[in-house]
């Protein structure tokens, strides 16, 4: 079902498979087949592919990393230069520079806190790792199977990874965190916008919650904004901004990220990372963290 009405002067209002997103005037005057977009960037695997695509290539990296108090004071923190290499189908990496304060490792040389390890599974590799390589599909992320704090890990995996997408095993908001099904269409706006990004023009999607919601929205949302840019000829992601909140009985989290890409050869891999997060679950202390992953001569 495709229909659309205007609402003002310059957006569009489209109803596609009874779901309603808004298109700026740019989109609609220059007859973009907004439906096959719409479609494209929900089953969008690009954002998931360019940390895979890291998997196979060297790159060196500078790695800051804050644990602070209640106060926003620094407790704990790790500065460090790190470089991956890529040799024969394995990957190593070389500590090139670290300063460390606070309590940062514990008495074993392991991380006190569980965000450097969300961190080090994104960026750093332990021993020598072999046989990878770059292939999203058929390595869809789950939980499935596993337990306790590694099961938590591999869902905050996923809600970084998917955004936006359901996430089974979180009480009260594994289903809150599908922004694409129809209950979520009630409580948020979708706007596809054509934007300059870094001089090229590129198409902008956003998902913000409704202005109306009053008293529901602290129930109802869990995504507090996202806005990704996308590259106009090949659809891949070039940036993305998100930011989500909720307040639960066992746990909350207020956590917003910034990823800015750049491409190597045919391959989009992340440029930097700037991450502030502040969470808590149960069984476990709160985090209050600020990080940047700023990444740069990779090599093929």
């Amino acid at each position: 079902m495709l229909s659309s009405k205007m609402v003002t002067a310059q957006d569009t209002t489209v109803i596609v498979d009874e779901k309603r997103f808004t298109l700026a005037e740019v989109v609609v005057r220059n007859n973009f087949d907004y439906k096959k977009l719409l479609e494209q960037i929900k089953e969008d695997t690009t954002f998931y592919k360019a940390f895979r695509n890291l998997r196979v290539l060297g790159f060196t990296a500078y790695n800051d990393i804050k644990m602070l108090d209640k106060q926003g004071k620094v407790v704990a923190s790790m500065n460090s230069k790190t470089r991956q290499n890529r040799s024969h189908g394995c990957r190593t990496m070389d500590v090139l520079e670290e300063t460390v304060t606070g309590n940062f490792y514990d008495a074993d040389h392991d991380f006190n806190y569980t965000t450097p390890e969300l961190y080090a599974g994104l960026f750093f590799t332990k021993g020598s790792i072999c046989g990878e390589d770059n292939i999203v599909k058929g390595h869809n992320r789950s939980a499935t199977g596993k337990k306790g704090i590694e099961k938590h890990k591999e869902q905050l995996k996923m809600l970084f990874f998917n955004p936006g997408k359901k996430i089974s095993g979180i009480p009260f908001i594994g289903d809150k965190l599908d922004l694409y099904d129809e209950r979520a269409h009630k409580f948020y706006d979708y706007k596809l916008d054509i934007q300059e990004y870094k001089g090229a023009l590129c198409y902008v999607f956003s998902i913000t919650p409704k202005e109306d919601l009053n008293f529901i929205k602290d129930d109802k949302v869990v995504v507090d904004q996202m806005v990704t840019t996308f590259d106009m000829k090949t659809m891949e992601v070039l940036s993305r901004d998100y930011s989500l909140s909720y307040k639960a009985g066992v746990y909350d989290f207020d956590v917003s990220m910034n990823v800015e890409m750049t491409r190597i050869g045919n391959l989009i891999v992340p440029k930097t990372l700037r991450y502030k997060g502040n969470w808590d679950v149960i069984f476990k202390k709160r985090e209050r963290a600020i990080f940047t992953a700023t990444l740069f001569d990779f090599r093929m």
